[in-house]
């Protein structure tokens, strides 16, 4: 049974965070601001945490002097405009390279994430020659905050870590979850009987999507530094699934 959300939904952005550095204690971060802001966390309440305050958090940096340009990556570079170097990390942390033309370059990320240069990012990363990766996976990520966060406030909030994704047919970027722990990333309605008495069919609702998305409203995607958010006033009654449970398997990819 798939529980919406009830009539009233707060996202609340964590602030005064600061920059998050290799080997910070996240979840106390974290904990420090809920508390700082006075904020009550219940276990139906989820926390959004953005993919760069974990990756920084993990030490995720590369230094792109460091990359071993291969012929391959030259070829792309040549192709995509890009960086050589980027493009031989984009490489290395990638399955497939599905897309390439000027200014594009379109991967399967090793995790099944579809995206552009494989979540690799420079913006609000210090440093003229580091760029961040992604986690290494988002879920542990995820699943390790929710149970140091429960170990710290004696209740924990669910956790999704979110990342911006463009989306293919359609303009702008929108947050995605990339990892999830406490709550149902994905909720099946299959079966299930709409309001006019028909069986439902292909209807799977992506949860974690959603919720991500919402907090991107009050994190931002430039300078903003709102790297978490806390929703209250959710609701489910499925069973938690983790954020790979999102990722549509190959043999269903309509348009290989």
């Amino acid at each position: 049974m798939y529980n919406a959300p009830v009539r009233a939904l707060t996202v609340t952005p964590l602030d005064g965070l600061g920059e998050i550095q290799p080997g910070d204690d996240l979840a106390q971060v974290l904990c420090d601001a809920i508390c700082r802001q006075g904020l009550k966390v219940g276990s139906r309440d989820v926390l959004v945490v953005a993919q760069k305050a974990v990756s920084k958090a993990e030490n995720r940096y590369v230094t792109l002097n460091s990359v071993a340009v291969s012929p391959e990556a030259e070829r792309l570079a040549a192709i995509t405009r890009k960086d050589p170097r980027l493009v031989a990390l984009v490489l290395s942390e990638s399955t497939e390279v599905l897309r390439s033309k000027p200014d594009v370059l379109i991967v399967r990320h090793r995790l099944g994430y579809v995206m552009a240069n494989a979540g690799i990012d420079r913006s609000n990363v210090t440093g003229t020659d580091r760029v961040l990766l992604l986690p290494r996976n988002p879920d542990e990520s995820a699943a390790r905050l929710h149970s140091e966060l429960t170990a710290l406030l004696g209740v924990g909030p669910a956790v999704v870590v979110s990342d911006s994704f463009g989306r293919p047919w359609r303009k702008g970027v929108t947050n995605v979850a990339l990892g999830a722990a406490g709550l149902p990333a994905l909720i099946d309605r299959r079966g299930e009987i709409d309001r006019n008495g028909r069986k439902l069919e292909v209807t799977e609702v992506a949860f974690a999507d959603l919720i991500a998305s919402a907090a991107g409203l009050v994190m931002g995607e430039g300078s903003e530094g709102v790297p978490a958010a806390l929703l209250t006033g959710l609701n489910w009654s499925a069973a938690p699934r983790p954020a790979d449970s999102l990722l549509r398997p190959l043999q269903e990819d309509l348009f290989r």
